[in-house]
């Protein structure tokens, strides 16, 4: 696992990131997720209905997005691979609620379950063309 660098650690903080998979056709799907920063890794709330959860399962290489929304030269990119685990009791989906002040719950139908996908980076980017 790489570290992500002190001088871009705020951007863990952030509010969205764009979370990039490889579709069943072998060709990328980008999504904006939102995301936790917690015990030195980033977090994610999936559903398990939804085609980027299906794409990481079968294909668990993917890429984490970040720009800086106030400075649009800066940004970080986490490659790597996703670990899904389930989260049947929401324990980890709370979490992100909290970050974001909403009930994941209301975005699950009847018989719908939700995963933490945690990515185990490769390689970051910590990118900052101001300079």
């Amino acid at each position: 696992m790489n570290s992500f660098p002190a001088s871009h650690r705020d951007l863990l903080d952030g509010a969205v990131a764009t979370l990039a998979t490889i579709g069943p056709d072998g060709r990328p799907q980008l999504t904006e997720v939102w995301f936790l920063w917690e015990n030195d890794s980033i977090g994610i709330s999936l559903n398990t209905s939804r085609q980027k959860t299906k794409n990481l399962i079968a294909r668990p290489g993917c890429c984490l997005f970040i720009l800086d929304l106030s400075v649009t030269q800066r940004y970080l990119e986490i490659r790597g691979d996703a670990e899904v685990t389930p989260d049947d009791d929401y324990t980890f989906a709370d979490k992100v609620g909290q970050k974001y002040g909403v009930d994941l719950r209301v975005h699950d139908h009847p018989g719908e379950s939700r995963v933490v996908v945690r990515i185990v980076s490769h390689r970051v980017n910590a990118v900052d063309m101001r300079r």
